[in-house]
C-alpha cells in the first residue's frame, strides 16, 4: 500500500508538474515499481496457497514467477544502494572529494539502472533452467523452494557456487548502502557540532539529530530484514525437508526490507 501510494504521488507530480521533479525522483519511481513487482510476485502465490488453492503453476509459470522475483529483488537492492549514494553525494560539502560528481549525477542515473537490470537478468538466468513446479512431489532436497515451485536436484558444489555469486552480489550493494548511510550520518553530526558553536542553545531537538536518528533507524531495519530473510533462505536451501511455515516467515521478512528501503 505504501509503495503504491508513493508511486501514484511521484507519477502525479511527474505528469502534472514536471518542473517540480528532481533527478532523485526517477530513482524513487524506479524503486517503487521494482518493489511493487517483487511484492506482487512474492505474496500472491503464498496467499493463494494459504487458502488451500492447489497447484496453479506449471513449469513455465514457476520459471517466470521465480525469475521475475529474483531479478526484481536483485534490482531493488541495487537501486536502494544507488539512492543512498545519490543522497550522500548530494549533501556532501563543496570541499569534499565527492563534490565533483554532483554535476554528473543526473546523467549517471539511467545508465546505472540499465546496468543493474542487465547484471541481474544475467545472474538469475539459471533460475529458468532449474525451477520446476512442485505438483505432487514432496518438498524434500537441497535447493530453493517457493509456494508452488522448487529447484531441481543439483550437485552440492554447483548449488553453493551459484548461491555464493548471488550473496556476493547482494553483499556488495548492502555494504555500499551502509557506507553511504553512515557517511550521511557523520556529515549531519559534524554539521550539528558546527551549528552548536554558532547558534544559541535551543530546547527543541535540532533537525540534524532527527535526520540522523531516522537514517540510523531505517538502515537498521533494512539490514535486519534483509539479513534475516537471507538467513532463513540459506537455512531453507540447506535443509532436505522443507517447512512451509518457515517459507512463509522468509516471505514476510523479504517484504520488510522492500518497504524500509523506500522510507
Amino acid at each position: 500500500m505504501a509503495n503504491s501510494s508513493l508511486f501514484v504521488a511521484f507519477m502525479y507530480t511527474f505528469l502534472t508538474q514536471p518542473n517540480l521533479t528532481r533527478p532523485i525522483d526517477s530513482i524513487m519511481i524506479h524503486l517503487t515499481v521494482v518493489n511493487n513487482l517483487t511484492i506482487i510476485v512474492t505474496l500472491i502465490p503464498y496467499i493463494k496457497a494459504s487458502f488451500g488453492v492447489k497447484q496453479i503453476l506449471d513449469d513455465g509459470g514457476c520459471q517466470v514467477i521465480l525469475y521475475v522475483y529474483r531479478v526484481s529483488r536483485g534490482v531493488s537492492i541495487c537501486t536502494t544502494s544507488l539512492l543512498s549514494t545519490f543522497q550522500a553525494i548530494t549533501i556532501s560539502p563543496i570541499n569534499s572529494k565527492w563534490a565533483r560528481l554532483k554535476s554528473k549525477l543526473s546523467a549517471m542515473i539511467t545508465p546505472s539502472l540499465l546496468i543493474f537490470w542487465i547484471i541481474n537478468l544475467l545472474i538469475y538466468i539459471r533460475v529458468i533452467e532449474t525451477i520446476r513446479a512442485i505438483g505432487n512431489v514432496s518438498l524434500v532436497g537441497l535447493g530453493y523452494s517457493h509456494a508452488y515451485c522448487q529447484t531441481q536436484p543439483m550437485k552440492t558444489t554447483t548449488l553453493w557456487s551459484y548461491i555464493s555469486i548471488i550473496f556476493t552480489h547482494d553483499l556488495v550493494f548492502l555494504i555500499l548502502t551502509l557506507c553511504t548511510s553512515l557517511y550521511m550520518v557523520s556529515l549531519l553530526y559534524r554539521h550539528h557540532r558546527t551549528a552548536q558553536h554558532v547558534c544559541s542553545p535551543s530546547t527543541q531537538r535540532p533537525p540534524e539529530i532527527k535526520a540522523t536518528h531516522n537514517i540510523l533507524l531505517l538502515v537498521s531495519c533494512f539490514v535486519f530484514f534483509y539479513c534475516s530473510n537471507n538467513f532463513f533462505t540459506l537455512y531453507s536451501i540447506s535443509t532436505h525437508k522443507k517447512i512451509p511455515a518457515l517459507m512463509g516467515m522468509r516471505t514476510l521478512l523479504g517484504t520488510g526490507d522492500l518497504v524500509t528501503s523506500q522510507s
